[in-house]
């Protein structure tokens, strides 16, 4: 998987968003708010693809939690993000 292009994450008053860049993403009918966790494994993913292994193993290092914790989390992120439309 691999994040979609034209979407960069902002703090806005405090609260971290993803903001559409250019005419082909611009829907204002959905904002996309992320809480830390997501916040963080959107930043470290850069634009490489990546895996639910890669990003478990990420959660895992960063907030020290179990791997079978981290997969079921990263599966269900990976699942919102999908149907958002901002991941490839």
């Amino acid at each position: 998987m691999k994040k979609k292009k034209g979407f960069v994450l902002r703090k806005i008053c405090g609260e971290n968003i993803l903001v559409a860049e250019g005419k082909e993403n611009i829907d204002f009918s959905n904002i996309i708010s992320m809480n830390e966790s997501s916040s963080y494994l959107w930043t470290s993913i850069g634009d490489v693809d990546f895996s639910e292994e890669d990003l478990a193993t990420k959660l895992e290092k960063e907030y020290e939690v179990d791997h079978d914790i981290a997969l079921h989390d990263v599966k269900t992120l990976i699942k919102q993000w999908k149907d958002a439309g901002i991941i490839e």
